[in-house]
């Protein structure tokens, strides 16, 4: 902690917060004449960070702050704080390509690995909070898919010159020890014994022991894994699951990037898309008397099919209508007729497609026996009906990540895990 105090570092309490504030002209400005009358509010419910909701009379932000360890585990876990600058050059950078999604960054302190931004306002709450409470979002889909297209095609080659390719590669790579723990909690530690993987047991003992046992399963998994350290393919957000998105019914922003970097495109795809699956699995553990949760799990299922269906519609429109520009992964001397573009487009798009079932059964099967769990099903009280939610998913999981390859669509995907439902 000593060579954290001499960077300039040091945690902030509530009292400390007002004071730096005060001292911040880029966050007092936008909390108005009424710096008496601050409330904060710390509201952190991650396993990383501490976030502050402050609020005046005139205005409101939010102020996040990283610590040195992993916040859910402690000191005996040290995390890097330079985390918090990718988070803030990430918010930035695909705030600008999709400023309807993303909060504007207002202050930026890497000394006191510090991010001041816009406060995003009631009624937005969690996406996996909605999912929980079993709350419909009609443009969840159509938002995501704009977020997820422009985030991903504008910071690919297919966009950019090699040369501003490489410059974005070259300032997220030092991102390295959050990439670090994704390797570790995503593709190693379930695949093993390891003191901080968990599960509901003895329920799902077996469960575990067959996934450390599965050879195939351990491929696959260690396939994605190489693909997730080599493949720079766009600046991803990362962490992209239910609980890093807010939503209303008409609003969708997308926060939380710390875990930023140049990578597979399939892997932020995955993310949200499995963690949709996840919480389809759940409903049945939610389920009572009064609503049986059956017209919500279909709801969920055309958000999934939605999701992909709009995110490769936009993609290939963003693609055609620049494929005239400066991206050099496909030349247009090269493909100079329709019909050879539209080939690479499909075999683009197809690898893209296997790549998010890929990841996206990864990211479930960590969330049912590694580290950190999902509130979807962790919030369900009877371990019985819990586990069986939970194996239910880590079934439909398994087989998705061994066999992703034999899926052309997403409807075909959306049969399949129909077919483990528990009825």
């Amino acid at each position: 902690m000593a060579a954290e105090a001499e960077q300039g570092f040091r945690p902030l309490d509530e009292a400390s917060l007002i004071a730096y504030i005060k001292a911040t002209p880029a966050l007092a400005s936008h909390l108005g004449g009424g710096l008496e009358s601050i409330t904060i509010r710390e509201v952190g419910d991650g396993n990383l960070n501490f976030v502050y909701i402050v609020t005046s009379d005139s205005g409101a932000i939010v102020v996040k702050q990283a610590l040195p360890y992993v916040r859910c585990v402690g000191d005996s876990w040290p995390m890097t704080r330079e985390r918090a600058y990718f988070e803030a050059s990430a918010l930035r950078e695909h705030g600008r390509l999709c400023p309807d999604h993303v909060p504007e960054v207002y202050h930026f302190d890497r000394a006191m690995s510090l991010i001041g931004m816009r406060y995003i306002e009631p009624p937005h709450i969690i996406l996996r909070k909605g999912l929980i409470a079993g709350v419909e979002y009609p443009f969840l889909a159509e938002h995501m898919s704009d977020y997820m297209a422009k985030t991903l095609f504008f910071t690919s080659m297919i966009y950019t010159t090699t040369t501003e390719h490489k410059k974005g590669v070259a300032q997220y790579c030092a991102n390295v020890e959050m990439c670090r723990l994704t390797e570790q909690v995503v593709f190693s530690d379930p695949y093993r014994v390891s003191k901080f993987n968990r599960w509901t047991s003895p329920h799902l003992d077996k469960d575990a022991e067959a996934v450390r046992e599965d050879d195939a399963l351990k491929l696959e998994a260690a396939e994605l894994k190489s693909m997730f350290i080599e493949r720079a393919q766009a600046l991803i957000h990362g962490d992209l699951h239910t609980g890093s998105i807010m939503v209303t019914p008409d609003s969708t922003q997308v926060i939380d990037p710390e875990f930023a970097f140049y990578g597979p495109m399939g892997f932020d795809i995955g993310a949200f898309l499995g963690n949709l699956i996840l919480a389809y699995f759940a409903q049945d553990g939610h389920a009572d008397q009064a609503n049986d949760r059956k017209a919500y799990k279909k709801w969920i299922l055309k958000t999934i099919e939605e999701s992909w269906n709009l995110f490769r519609k936009k993609f290939v429109e963003l693609w055609n209508k620049h494929k005239e520009g400066n991206g050099e992964a496909y030349l247009s001397d090269i493909f100079n007729n329709s019909d050879l573009l539209s080939i690479a487009q499909k075999n683009y798009m197809t690898n893209i497609f296997h790549d998010s079932l890929g990841f996206g059964s990864a990211k479930m099967i960590r969330r049912i026996v590694g580290i950190a769990h999902v509130e979807d099903l962790e919030s369900i009280k009877d371990a019985n009906k819990r586990a069986l939610c939970e194996r239910a998913a880590l079934n439909c999981a398994k087989t998705i990540l061994k066999g992703r390859r034999q899926f052309e669509n997403i409807e075909q995907v959306i049969v399949h895990i129909q077919s483990f439902d528990q009825e």
